[in-house]
């Protein structure tokens, strides 16, 4: 019993391991498996993708804000910070370190 079930398995064993060395692809088929494409197909797919990554789709992205600065100094002293809570951020730069320009 043993030496029919080995002898089965080295049969499977074989058939197996010659499957694929007989198998030869076709023209067509070896082309559509490549994994490159051209510079002009790239870029294509390249802008599709930065369209539709865009905030909202297509609109530009938003301007930084040009009180950034500010808000992050007045975040690291806590005088300020404390401040900006109640009187709003604008309010508590100017009394804290004078104007807000």
């Amino acid at each position: 019993m043993k030496t029919l079930s080995l002898l089965t398995l080295l049969a499977l064993a074989a058939f197996c391991l010659s499957g694929p060395a007989d198998a030869k692809p076709s023209g067509s088929e070896s082309d559509k498996g490549t994994a490159f494409m051209s510079k002009q197909e790239g870029s294509k797919v390249v802008n599709r993708l930065r369209r539709y990554l865009d905030y909202g789709f297509g609109a530009p992205a938003p301007y930084p804000d040009p009180l950034e600065p500010k808000r992050e100094v007045c975040e690291l002293n806590p005088n300020c910070d404390e401040l900006a809570d109640f009187i709003g951020f604008q309010d508590a730069y100017k009394r804290i370190y004078g104007t807000t320009a």
